[in-house]
């Protein structure tokens, strides 16, 4: 393979359903994989096999000048293992409708891949199930989540990872949310499930429920309910998707959304079928968190925006290590607050304030 120019990327397929992306940036070469990214040194001295498998190996060596040597399998040590090709969730943006999907809770266990023989980890890594606990499962794959009770993640994690298949299983349930082998719709996907459970009657494996989400009132209430209850949140799937492996918005988490307030600094222009108007709002909480608001506007917001000084009302999901919220919405004016003169802002965020 070529190497990377300065400035370009490369697309590298990898196990998930998304290619990872190669860059070079004056000679800082990065990848999107995890092994990358998680290395705890300086990016200038980070390297991945995919790098390696673009590159080669003697040019990763001589571009990190020995500082990292590349690590080799030990003799006769097994090769790193692959995770199962699971379906993964995106966060909610709190903006996209999601009437008509399906809803189900958000389960603090222990993700696990039936293969048809055993249950393995995202990381390909296998539970030790007794027999006694697999019997009935078909010979055909599944994905679920190895589940105790709501708070009970610690118990879960280290029952499952025990490897003298004790009677320590006999506290879980495995509970089955799809199947990942059939080429099919969701809906049918999740009668392939009922069905299976059925015919072969596991007595450790029930179908994880889902229902029709209504709309946003509907998902607000859902989830202040399972939350009540000590639950982590929901999760979302889009009606007639199919599985695929990897990341996907076809499958959404949604986890507690707040509502907050922030004042208008700046009308940010719009670009793509926004050009020529408002894209989005740049605003200063009372702590002193500025941040873009770009969602939840109409047209007619968006060629009208909020004055600079007012006050809006957003909604978010959580907030960062940095105090910034997270997919932020706009809501509305607050019309009862005053339109006050601001500072023109400055490039980027401010500080919090004590």
């Amino acid at each position: 393979m070529p190497d990377l120019v300065d400035g370009g990327t490369f697309l590298m397929q990898g196990s998930g359903a998304k290619p990872y992306e190669l860059r070079n940036i004056g000679g800082v070469y990065s990848c999107s994989c995890p092994a990358w990214r998680n290395q705890s040194v300086p990016i200038e001295r980070r390297t991945c096999k995919h790098l390696r498998k673009l590159r080669g190996d003697a040019a990763e060596e001589a571009r990190l000048g020995g500082a990292i040597p590349l690590k080799t399998p030990r003799a006769g040590a097994a090769e790193p293992k692959e995770g199962p090709p699971l379906l993964l969730a995106e966060s909610w943006d709190c903006a996209a409708d999601l009437s008509g999907w399906w809803m189900s809770e958000k389960l603090d266990g222990v993700r696990a891949y039936w293969d048809g023989t055993q249950f393995l980890s995202r990381q390909g890594n296998r539970y030790h199930a007794p027999d006694w606990f697999t019997a009935g499962l078909p010979a055909t794959p599944l994905d679920g989540e190895l589940w105790l009770a709501r708070k009970a993640f610690q118990r879960t994690v280290s029952i499952a990872r025990r490897q003298d298949r004790s009677d320590h299983w006999k506290e879980l349930r495995y509970l089955v949310f799809d199947v990942p082998g059939q080429d099919a719709p969701f809906e049918e996907r999740l009668q392939i499930v009922a069905d299976q459970l059925a015919t072969h009657k596991p007595p450790f494996a029930v179908a994880h429920a889902h229902e029709r989400c209504k709309g946003l009132s509907h998902l607000r209430e859902e989830l202040t309910r399972v939350e009540a209850l000590g639950g982590e949140g929901l999760m979302l799937r889009q009606p007639a998707s199919r599985y695929q492996a990897g990341r996907s918005a076809t499958l959404l988490k949604v986890k507690t959304f707040h509502d907050a307030e922030a004042r208008v600094l700046e009308h940010q222009a719009g670009a793509g079928r926004h050009k020529g108007r408002m894209g989005a709002l740049f605003v200063e909480m009372a702590g002193g968190v500025r941040f873009a608001i770009g969602t939840g506007f109409s047209d007619a917001e968006r060629n009208n925006p909020p004055p600079i000084g007012s006050v809006v009302t957003f909604r978010y999901q959580e907030l960062s290590d940095g105090g910034v919220p997270r997919f932020p919405v706009y809501v509305g004016v607050r019309r009862d607050e005053p339109v006050m003169q601001v500072t023109a802002p400055t490039k980027g965020r401010a500080k919090r304030k004590n």
